[in-house]
């Protein structure tokens, strides 16, 4: 029976999980969870990098030490954008940022004055947020920061785990094509934009489609873990790329929504979709599992909410996601619209909401329920927007939408979605990312034959539920 361990690391916690295959199915299991908590310093907002790493070796201990598993591939997915820069010596010269560090603001618009927007888009038709990781490096070489004069590679965060795993360094196709410096119809680096802004392109290294073998888990770490000939792979490490990858669709009409601290909402694609009205909607191409194109649209999902939960626990009424979705479903409906994509900033949601509100002359939710509602009814309505757009811009009929992640547990927001949208939704897997991750080291191990066959396995292995539009 194969087994493959998916350390799935999110922008609130991380796990790692065992994906075993055998009798046509596959099941998974939860061995360590673990929290991932920014650390704010004078100098900005860090990722706790070898905490985080120190946490996956304590689960990969837990699957060879305390279970004695025989394992088959150990696999890293993350969120996108950030990344880490090595020395000469292959060692960390500053320790990663958080793409919610405030050295990026204003950093978009500074550099459309050396390369146009219009540019910028049709070398590697992203999305423009300045989180990018074009614009963190842009605010880096801005600020002569002394680690980019000696970094020699740059390695995006599942790339830097993936690395100290297995001793190789290189960059997984799905997480590089989240940068806004790569080039998805040349398949390569967009080196002409690391000319024009004045950016070293010698800490680019090679790009490895998802689910190569990068290498065998490094002999110390065989011997803390127990994990004896074990190898590690490059999974379809951008969490999202998994998550698509375990959508168990059938057809080509369908929308997929990844769905937890951002909302990732699109379609997938044969081949890159870039001309001046995708610019204008501000859609992006990424790369999925067997080079599909995943085209979507970045929300700020059920962040809003996490953060309004965060100030109220602050304030002593600490709330469960389950119980703040049964507040919103007895809170009545909101007839205002709340723009998620206005909050992505961290820090006093309730207070920000409430002046969003009176400025735009949107009615104020009084008390947490009925904030809860109109953040759940926001979002709803949000996709609907960007499904409407998603059918402008590819010309196709969209008739379902597939919700993944753990956003999919919340049955208020799927029904919402339904009757916004007007479409069918199906609710499930809620750990897609995990076993998208499991199933992109299983395609790249030979144990199973493509991305069809393992969405089949999905669909046979885990439930879902189906929600209808509702008047």
């Amino acid at each position: 029976m194969p087994n493959f361990l998916a350390c799935d690391l999110g922008a609130e916690s991380g796990r790692v999980i065992l994906g075993a295959l055998a009798d046509g199915r596959i099941s998974i299991e939860e061995l360590h969870r673990f929290q991932n908590e920014p650390v704010r310093l004078p100098t900005g907002l860090y990722w706790d990098a070898f905490r985080l790493f120190h946490e996956i070796v304590t689960g990969l201990r837990v699957a060879g030490r305390s279970r004695g598993l025989k394992v088959d591939g150990i696999g890293v997915d993350t969120w996108g954008v950030d990344f880490g820069l090595l020395g000469d010596d292959g060692a960390l010269v500053d320790n990663p940022r958080h793409y919610r560090d405030a050295r990026t603001k204003g950093m978009m618009d500074r550099a459309f004055r050396t390369v146009s927007r219009e540019e910028m888009f049709r070398q590697t038709g992203l999305q423009f947020m300045e989180l990018n990781s074009l614009f963190q490096l842009y605010a880096a070489s801005q600020e002569s920061m002394p680690a980019l004069e000696v970094a020699r590679t740059l390695l995006f965060m599942p790339d830097l785990f993936s690395y100290w795993l297995s001793g190789r360094q290189a960059c997984e196709l799905t997480i590089t094509s989240t940068s806004q410096f790569y080039n998805p119809r040349e398949k390569r680096w967009a080196l002409e934009l690391f000319e024009k802004l004045d950016m070293p392109a010698k800490m680019l290294t090679e790009i490895v489609p998802p689910g190569t073998r990068l290498g065998p888990l490094l002999p110390h770490l065989q011997d803390t873990t127990g994990l004896k000939d074990t190898d590690v792979y490059a999974t379809a490490s951008h969490d999202t790329a998994s998550a698509v990858a375990a959508v168990p669709a059938q057809g080509t009409d369908w929308i997929y929504i990844s769905s937890g601290t951002w909302s990732l909402m699109g379609v997938e694609l044969e081949t890159p979709l870039i001309n001046d009205h995708v610019l204008a909607h501000n859609f992006t191409n990424e790369i999925g599992a067997a080079g599909r194109i995943r085209f979507l649209k970045n929300i700020a999902g059920l962040w809003v909410l996490q953060e309004c939960r965060r100030a109220w626990a602050a304030e002593g009424r600490e709330y469960s996601y389950a119980e703040l979705s049964e507040m919103a479903s007895a809170a009545p409906a909101y007839s205002g619209y709340i723009d998620p994509d206005h909050f992505i900033d961290p820090g006093h949601m309730p207070e920000r909401i409430v002046e969003y509100c009176k400025r735009g002359g949107h009615p104020v939710p009084e008390g947490h329920a009925a904030m809860a509602r109109a953040v759940l009814e926001s979002l709803a309505e949000r996709y609907r927007q960007v499904a409407e757009s998603l059918e402008t811009l590819t010309g196709k009929r969209l008739n379902v939408i597939h919700i993944v992640g753990g956003g999919s547990k919340n049955r208020l927001l799927n029904q919402l979605v339904a009757n916004r949208t007007g479409r069918k939704v199906i609710a499930g897997p809620s750990e897609a990312t995990a076993i998208g991750n499991v199933i992109v080291q299983a395609i790249g191990a030979g144990v199973l034959k493509d991305l069809a066959q393992a969405r089949a396995l999905v669909a046979e292995s885990f439930g879902v539920e189906t929600f209808e539009p509702q008047e």
